[in-house]
């Protein structure tokens, strides 16, 4: 079922004691370097560094009591694992974590730290969904899906909700895009709360499997993708393509170096840790691959969890 904006709006009140209520940023060297007047929504600064917390949380507070008490249960490259950990841990009931083994230590040490039960596999989705599907079957725990859920959807949705009631004037939204949870939940509670809004995504051209679907009309499965931004691996899903089709005007794909100089940029500039997931938003108007100048762009910078001893500029 696709979630409407009453579900975000719900979505929003269900997380409100657990989730932070993210700042929004501007910086003037970042304004004049792209021309447009830009405000930096920090789900770097959300409770388990990412935007993530707030789908997770929706779905584990959106579970009864007796299906609370089996547990959940997700496969995830870090951020999400991250995130379900600490909403169950926030609720009192188990997580199981499954995570391929070349995921960043900075985000494996952080999903031990909430308490999430890890299963490594290897780095490939059929090894991800396979043991997932074991594990739910052995412990009865509830899947959350890291995107291709109706209430993580919902829960990403609320970022974009506040970003719009803090700054209602705003011309476009661009979101980084990997399985699509972000930019489908804020498409949806972008377009649906002002008219005439623009939802954008910014992609790794090495990972460029959802421009490639919307050009298609299909979604083609990202084979095997290499980028620094690790988080925006997966491919699209079956409940966020159909969303993102209907309400995202372009995803625009950009290079390794625009990401990574996008990325040094706002942590010299604005002093805002970023990973290089949330530098792909900002790789939108930093490689300038579509005209926005003058306009208010809102950004939602998806997360802050980087790995210290892996910096891409060292």
């Amino acid at each position: 079922m696709i979630p409407t904006l009453h579900d975000i709006h719900q979505a929003a009140q269900r997380i409100r004691p657990y989730a932070h209520r993210t700042p929004v940023l501007t910086n003037e060297s970042l304004n004049q370097l792209v021309g447009a007047q830009v405000f930096l929504k920090c789900e770097n600064l959300q409770k388990a560094g990412a935007f993530k917390f707030r789908g997770a949380c929706n779905a584990v507070y959106s579970l009864s009591d007796e299906e609370a008490a089996r547990g959940v249960c997700t496969h995830s490259s870090g951020n999400h694992a991250q995130a379900l950990a600490l909403a169950a841990r926030i609720r009192g009931i188990p997580a199981y974590l499954v995570i391929p083994n070349n995921a960043p230590s900075v985000k494996k040490n952080a999903v031990a730290g909430y308490g999430g039960q890890i299963t490594f596999c290897e780095p490939t989705l059929e090894a991800r969904e396979s043991t997932l599907e074991r594990i739910s079957l052995a412990t009865g725990a509830s899947v959350v899906h890291p995107y291709n859920d109706e209430r993580v959807i919902a829960g990403q949705g609320t970022a974009a909700l506040e970003l719009l009631e803090d700054y209602p004037d705003l011309d476009v939204i661009i979101v980084p895009v990997g399985g699509g949870g972000l930019l489908s939940g804020t498409s949806i509670a972008a377009t649906e709360t002002k008219k005439n809004i623009r939802v954008m995504a910014g992609e790794p051209e090495m990972a460029d499997d959802a421009f490639r679907s919307m050009k298609a009309g299909e979604i083609i499965p990202s084979v095997n993708p290499k980028t620094i931004a690790d988080g925006l691996l997966p491919s699209l899903g079956k409940l966020t393509f159909p969303i993102i089709q209907e309400r995202v005007e372009q995803i625009v794909t950009v290079s390794e170096a625009g990401i990574i100089e996008s990325m040094k940029f706002v942590w010299e500039r604005a002093k805002i840790i970023i990973e290089p997931s949330a530098a792909v938003a900002v790789g939108v108007l930093w490689e300038k691959k579509v005209d926005l100048s003058g306009l208010k762009v809102g950004i939602i910078l998806s997360g802050g969890n980087v790995d210290l001893e892996k910096l891409p500029w060292q």
